[in-house]
């Protein structure tokens, strides 16, 4: 920015000092070491508080990990089930997930571990794989699955790629997780009720169907699973019932609801163990054996023809790894008041993973229900994890005979439990049809898909679907055609000799949609033969033909043809001249000027400008002289740059031969123009004067030279100003087509349309404009 006086001392002229590319680059490389330092730094967060960790700390990190430890052993063996593993895999996956995220952490709150939507893909995957390949287990898929799946995510992590994450909304993501808690609930129905003779590795709807079609096969293993579901939601409803009437125990309530799970599955199995005395077979579905310790532990072996039968799981692996864990730490960060970083969370996903792979686990993230119990758990540091490690540890040493007699149906009732969290209820989706109908429609799709095919297809589905609807909105962007409402006028102050101050009053407008649903009967037009538009989107290449063709539909709309009459030889190939249409606009104006408001638009790219150039070209043509084109609100340098480059800063645009060719100018042209050939010709009447940048530029500092000399010191802009102590005049920037206020950029174009000959014995002056 620069200061200059040519008018007055106070006036700020707009400019911008070019940054070019050698300086940046030498920049670049003068930060690289700093850079590069405290990016390794960064790969390990737990060095910037570590020093700080004190024994209340952790007291609180003991509690919280006891309590998730006591309910991720029943929910990871169960979880291993719906992956079609045995339930030692589930505790494997706990106890790593646990151990090694402390390290990479930037959540204090989120538990590692196997989870619901993950064991679903697991298990379809391992289905699909087990159906066809007679030589691959399905230890040996979830192994494949970790260590891959891990990888590809702390690959994404070390380059910064997680903005990725960012394109997919939260709708979809509720969608997959919705249709996936619904397909394990309904598959853990016929575990619930002991029903052997249906098959749960079936689509869900004919699982739901075959469900009451053997219901009179139920079992005694009924009495466990409903009784289960009584005792868990009816701990879980009384403690919140007695939190309310007796809000100081609150702790206590929690912490007794907390122990519901482990209290259930301890009574259970006590109770099977009972049943099975001096019986050689059960009259219940238990878990049986659960081999101690690690027995799965090695170096993974992956081969080729193991890779080839996982890749096509692989995309929705990385993305439910990363979607659901990224996901929750966000929402827990700022419930907690702290910031994560998600390509930190990333790398520390990837990298548990990939570690998780060498002890025989399947792959985990983050889970919702044991992260809210760690948060409510007064939890201080992500230290907590290892104290809920060492519980699994003691599970899988010292309790796995124990584990032998739990049923399989109280197994069931804690799965269907905690899925049914992840159910967006009907307030959820009552919300999102008033905010907006295509995300509910992604939601239900990412629902209904999820339901009757898997949990890939889900994914893919409701993720398309909105990258689609986003580039739909890119390529559509809403186009608005502004007209102004007059404001009460704003007080500004006379400076004179003597030093005493008079008020004067200036005419500011609002600018708003003519069709506003509040404003728009207040809407009145702007000054004879002057249009604006706003456009609320990045002028880039998905949108810049459509947006072009609405700036011209609607100036056309608004305005006249010039009268030209033109030979049938003569007339081009595209001309739209409609007679009967002609005639009913004959009363309407010329287009002198358009001006578009900028203020939403953030990047300007070669094909955008392109359009901006067409348009112009296409208005000059229909108009019959040139089109003023001028730009308020241009927030970004590099915009007005490429606006400076293309030759709006000074019109009509100069550097070629003659007018036509300036105008016919291609900014950066796909195929280079013949050196051959005859020069085209526009037939369009130019008689008219055209209205040149050092015109206007003489015609404003005129303007601000006279009001400086009647001593005038007020301050256009759109809204009421008022004269301080440290205000300052409205910023004019160095280009006369660019303006920093839309009641700038009409005052502009009204001074400079007197210099047509044609329209100035015609048009209005815009009364906003100051008489001298």
């Amino acid at each position: 920015m620069t200061n200059r006086s040519s008018a007055h001392a106070a006036d700020i002229i707009i400019d911008y000092e070019e940054d070019s590319y050698r300086k940046q680059t030498q920049e670049f490389f003068h930060d690289l070491p700093h850079n590069i330092q405290q990016y390794i730094i960064n790969l390990f967060p737990i060095a910037s508080w570590i020093h700080r960790y004190n024994l209340q700390w952790l007291l609180r990190d003991l509690i919280a990990g006891a309590t998730v430890g006591v309910v991720i052993v029943p929910q990871s063996m169960g979880y291993a089930k719906i992956a079609q593993l045995s339930p030692q895999y589930g505790l494997y996956t706990a106890f790593v997930g646990l151990c090694v995220y402390c390290l990479f952490a930037t959540s204090k709150d989120i538990s590692i571990g196997p989870t619901a939507v993950m064991s679903l893909l697991v298990g379809q995957t391992v289905t699909r794989i087990t159906s066809v390949h007679d030589d691959i287990t399905g230890p040996q898929i979830a192994v494949a699955l970790s260590l891959l799946t891990g990888a590809i995510a702390m690959f994404i992590g070390l380059v910064r790629l997680g903005i990725v994450v960012d394109f997919i909304p939260a709708p979809a993501i509720a969608g997959f997780m919705t249709g996936s808690a619904i397909t394990i609930s309904i598959g853990q129905f016929p575990k619930l009720f002991g029903i052997k003779t249906v098959n749960t590795q079936d689509s869900s709807y004919l699982i739901f169907g075959n469900f009451f079609k053997h219901l009179p096969d139920t079992k005694l293993d009924v009495a466990f699973g409903l009784s289960a579901l009584v005792w868990l939601y009816g701990v879980r409803f009384a403690c919140q019932y007695l939190t309310k009437r007796y809000p100081k125990y609150s702790t206590t309530f929690f912490f007794i609801s907390i122990m519901r799970n482990g209290v259930l599955v301890i009574f259970a199995t006590l109770i099977a163990f009972l049943m099975n005395i001096g019986k050689s077979v059960s009259p219940i579905s238990i878990l049986k054996t659960v081999p101690p310790g690690f027995q799965a532990m090695g170096v993974p072996v992956v081969s080729t023809n193991l890779v080839s039968a996982v890749a096509s799981s692989l995309p929705s692996g990385v993305v439910i790894l990363i979607l659901e864990h990224v996901a929750i730490s966000k929402s827990f960060g700022r419930i907690n008041d702290y910031t994560i970083d998600p390509n930190q969370e990333i790398i520390a996903i990837g990298f548990t993973n990939i570690w998780a792979s060498f002890f025989g686990a399947y792959p985990s993230t983050g889970s919702f229900s044991r992260t809210a119990i760690k948060a409510r758990s007064g939890v201080k540091t992500p230290i907590a994890g290892i104290f809920s490690a060492i519980i699994v540890l003691l599970a899988l040493y010292a309790l796995t005979p124990a584990f032998y007699f739990i049923p399989d149906a109280t197994l069931a009732a804690v799965v269907i439990h905690a899925v049914a969290d992840l159910v967006s209820g009907p307030s959820y989706i009552k919300r999102l049809a008033k905010i907006s109908l295509w995300e509910l429609f992604v939601f239900a799709a990412g629902v209904i898909i999820t339901f009757f095919t898997t949990v890939e297809y889900g994914i893919y589905a409701s993720v398309g679907l909105s990258i689609v609807i986003l580039l739909v909105r890119i390529a559509r962007p809403k186009f608005w055609s502004l007209g102004r409402i007059p404001l009460s006028s704003s007080t500004g102050t006379i400076q004179t000799s003597n030093e005493k101050s008079d008020p004067i009053e200036q005419q500011n407008y609002l600018y708003v949609p003519q069709n506003h649903p509040s404003l728009g009967k207040l809407v009145e037009d702007l000054p004879t033969g002057i249009l604006m538009c706003r456009i609320d989107e990045s002028f880039t290449y998905p949108n810049s033909s459509y947006i072009a063709d609405r700036i011209i539909a609607y100036c056309k709309e608004h305005t006249r043809r010039a009268n030209v009459v033109l030979s049938k030889g003569d007339r081009a190939w595209n001309d739209d001249a409609n007679p009967v249409r002609d005639a009913a606009r004959a009363n309407l104006p010329r287009l002198h000027a358009l001006i578009i408001d900028f203020a939403s638009v953030n990047r300007l790219d070669s094909s955008g400008l392109q359009a901006i150039v067409d348009a112009q070209n296409s208005l000059n043509r229909y108009a019959g002289q040139h089109v003023e084109f001028h730009f308020s609100n241009i927030l970004h340098p590099a915009i007005r740059k490429s606006l400076i480059v293309s030759g709006f800063a000074n019109q009509p645009r100069a550097g070629f031969e003659d007018e036509h060719e300036a105008n016919e100018k291609e900014i950066l042209p796909i195929v280079p123009a013949s050196r051959d050939g005859p020069i085209q010709r526009h037939q369009t009447n130019h008689t008219s004067t055209s209205t040149t940048g050092d015109d206007i530029e003489e015609a404003v500092e005129t303007h601000y030279a006279q009001d400086n000399k009647e001593g005038k010191t007020f301050n256009s802009s759109d809204e009421e100003s008022v004269t301080t102590a440290h205000s300052i005049y409205l910023p004019r920037d160095r280009y006369p087509f660019f303006h920093w206020s839309a009641d700038e950029a009409v005052r502009t174009a009204s001074r400079s349309i007197i210099n047509r000959p044609e329209e100035s014995s015609t048009v209005a002056v815009d009364h906003a404009e100051p008489q001298h």
